[in-house]
């Protein structure tokens, strides 16, 4: 069990354990190759004092393999012992290294300023036989800017590839998204369209109850082969889950006279034109258009009952597609109201194609949906 208010530190990986042996073993040769050379020459240093610099650098190495449970706090007792010991150097330049690659540029900074003036404090107080205070501070500056560059170089990449994954994520989410926005769509224009013709031939035999057999037997027909054809109609909206709308969907200008002609059927008193100059519309155009047509058809048919509908399709290949649905009687809905769900969903439709739509009165009492859609060469 964990225990509350601690916060437990991640086990060490095996790329973890290489990388912390090969950091220790860096500042363990370093400080090691300091001594020799300084027992080589001769050193004003008291034995003592150099005895007590080799105790330093040794507690300082093994001190390393905290480094990733206090990085800040290690660099700095590092850095303030690298002002008076010279065989710390090596471990003071991995935990340098350790903050830039793992804190944020602000904290990196600090501490790099502190090293700097710790390495001015140990030119003055530590120079050795031929070597000058300038060159001894120069070389500390290099060789500490070297190591915090570096940690920063990785501190960047690794923030780099987290933003990446995260962008990644939010994609893959966004798409997710828009896949179930387009079925939620495809499922009110399918079944809002089939379900209002189901409506309107049930509504006619529930107010008609001396209906003759023929007409009963009609209008069951027509609720049956409406209610088959929205199970069809389901069954490919569901397809969206493994392909995109436009590839699956029957959805197409080429069926508007089928769709027209079901309303017809339905009672409706529809006028249709079509004057298109080009080939097949291609495949997203002509499913949007389908929708459109489809929308007006059925909110004609929902908030005006009895009106005549006009449809017209026209465009020219490379250029554009216009489609109007226009009814006689205005719809209750108005620019001023809420707009249905439907509407707003063919809002959402046009917009990704680079089409345009506009719905409201259109004058001498009537109701009118259009829109303009890209229609490629």
């Amino acid at each position: 069990m964990e225990t509350p208010g601690v916060t437990r530190t991640p086990r060490r990986t095996l790329r973890d354990w290489l990388v912390d042996t090969l950091l220790f073993l860096f500042a363990a040769v370093l400080g090691i190759v300091t001594a020799a050379e300084r027992l080589g020459m001769p050193d004003p240093v008291t034995p003592v004092l150099f005895g007590l610099d080799q105790l330093v650098g040794v507690l300082g190495c093994g001190a390393l393999w905290l480094r990733r449970r206090w990085p800040v706090e290690l660099a700095l007792v590092l850095v303030v012992l690298s002002a008076f010991s010279e065989l710390v150097g090596g471990a003071m330049l991995v935990a340098l290294f350790t903050v830039a690659a793992h804190r944020p540029v602000r904290t990196t900074m600090t501490i790099f300023g502190l090293s700097i003036f710790t390495a001015l404090v140990f030119a003055l107080v530590r120079q050795g036989p031929g070597e000058t205070r300038e060159t001894l501070f120069l070389l500390a500056v290099a060789l500490q800017t070297a190591a915090t560059g570096w940690g920063m170089l990785v501190h960047h990449r690794r923030r780099l590839l987290e933003t990446l994954k995260e962008t990644a994520v939010r994609a893959e989410a966004e798409a997710q998204q828009r896949v179930r926005e387009a079925i939620a769509r495809e499922i009110h224009d399918v079944l809002g369209h089939r379900l209002s013709l189901l409506s309107v031939h049930a509504g006619a035999l529930e107010f008609n109850p001396d209906a003759s057999p023929d007409d009963v037997s009609r209008a069951a027909t027509v609720i049956r082969q409406s209610a088959h054809q929205a199970l069809q109609d389901l069954r490919e909206v569901i397809g969206v889950l493994r392909a995109p709308v436009e590839e699956l969907s029957r959805a197409s200008l080429d069926r508007i006279r089928e769709l027209v002609a079901e309303s017809r059927r339905a009672g409706m008193t529809v006028h249709l034109t079509m004057d298109l100059d080009g080939g097949a519309v291609p495949g997203r155009a002509g499913h949007t258009g389908y929708r459109i047509v489809q929308e007006g058809l059925t909110n004609a048919r929902k908030h005006a009952p009895g009106a005549e509908v006009s449809v017209r399709v026209s465009g020219t290949e490379g250029e554009w597609l216009a489609i109007e649905v226009r009814n006689s009687v205005a719809a209750p809905s108005s620019p001023g109201g809420t707009p249905g769900q439907g509407l707003a969903g063919l809002a959402e439709r046009v917009q990704p194609v680079g089409g345009r739509l506009k719905y409201g009165p259109d004058g001498d009492d009537a109701w009118l949906l259009s829109a303009w859609l890209p229609w490629p060469p």
